[in-house]
């Protein structure tokens, strides 16, 4: 083991110590074979000095490492080749839920809810929980007037996920996700014309498309093996905490916490789909108005959770930023972890800095 000068450093040395920030965040974990890039984040942290194995000989004569990179290279092609089908597989049975989820809205007025079906193949889909995030899940296919179908199958998955990570009992997770799975089901007795009109709506229109959440209730109210907070998602998911939301104007405590987590969801959601009249907004960009939107409107500590949850990408992730260009994310400070530091083309972009600058899309993950 040796103290060796950031100057003296080649790739493939192993790193003996965790680095850190000067602020005291962790920068390189112990045991991180360095890559080029991890040269330039040191750099970019001004790191003087890294504990190393100097046992590695072979690290200076680049045998061992070349071998490394080819053995990591392989790993990568099958990881990503397993990952492809892993989200194929949840694409799949999404795929599924929508078709079923569009039957049972078209015909709930009608009939009643197809309740056991749902909860079946909602189940099927969050058997691969573990493949969904928010922020870089995209449907396959969709177009603008199913919207709402698919809008509720995301707020399904990322409720479920977000009372996981928020600390609800297990019991609550399955319902925070039919929370999420029927919070519009109140629109299927709005007025098409009102609700897939592209231009802004008039006052009237307004209070009439604010009734969905009434409806909704309504609709609700008879539906067995569904609790009542599932009910109240469905009727309160508009209201704010500081009581200016609708239909009720109801303040925090009073609000369930289903219909906040489902308030976080749907915004996120709403803003990261393509819409009749708007096109859909970068993932980043849009957690970062749903943060500046928790000081007095949204649960903040739920806001908290499904920014820092949802963001908890790897170093290596490979995204593109508003300029078009591509880069890997190679640090995160926890309190900006919307604006990562990116290498692009061998330069460090720091985000936190260069505000005129955002992550549009997320391409690949490490």
């Amino acid at each position: 083991m040796a103290s060796i000068s950031i100057l003296e450093l080649k790739p493939g040395i192993k790193l003996l110590k965790d680095v850190h920030t000067p602020l005291g965040g962790l920068l390189l974990q112990k045991g991180t074979v360095l890559l080029p890039r991890d040269l330039d984040i040191l750099r970019a942290f001004m790191v003087q000095y890294v504990e190393v194995d100097t046992g590695e000989a072979d690290a200076k004569n680049g045998s061992k490492p070349a071998a490394a990179r080819k053995s990591q290279l392989n790993d990568s092609t099958s990881n990503e080749q397993i990952t492809t089908s892993k989200i194929s597989n949840l694409q799949e049975e999404y795929d599924k839920l929508i078709l079923l989820v569009k039957s049972a809205y078209q015909s709930v007025i009608a009939a009643d809810l197809p309740i056991y079906e749902l909860r079946n193949q909602l189940e099927s889909v969050i058997a691969h929980i573990k493949d969904y995030n928010p922020l870089t899940f995209t449907p396959k296919s969709m177009n603008e007037y199913d919207y709402i179908f698919h809008n509720a199958v995301l707020c399904a998955l990322s409720s479920y996920l977000l009372s996981k990570w928020s600390g609800l009992q297990q019991k609550d997770w399955m319902q925070a996700a039919f929370a999420g799975l029927f919070h519009d089901i109140g629109n299927v007795k709005v007025d098409p014309a009102i609700l897939f009109k592209p231009q802004p709506l008039a006052i009237a229109e307004v209070e009439e498309m604010r009734r969905h959440t009434t409806y909704g209730y309504q609709i609700l109210k008879n539906t067995t093996a569904i609790n009542e907070g599932v009910r109240l998602a469905a009727l309160q998911h508009h209201e704010k905490v500081d009581g200016t939301g609708y239909p009720l104007r109801l303040e925090g405590s009073k609000i369930h916490v289903y219909a906040k987590i489902v308030g976080i969801t749907d915004i996120f959601h709403a803003m990261t789909l393509n819409r009749i009249y708007r096109k859909a907004q970068s993932p980043y960009l849009v957690l970062e108005q749903i943060h500046s939107e928790a000081f007095g409107k949204l649960d903040p500590t739920l806001v908290q959770v499904f920014i820092q949850k949802s963001t908890e990408f790897h170093n290596g992730t490979v995204v593109r930023l508003s300029n078009d260009q591509a880069g890997e994310i190679v640090f995160t400070d926890r309190s900006n972890p919307t604006r990562p530091m990116v290498s692009v083309n061998g330069e460090i972009v720091n985000l936190v800095q260069q505000r005129h600058l955002y992550i549009d899309e997320v391409i690949s993950l490490n």
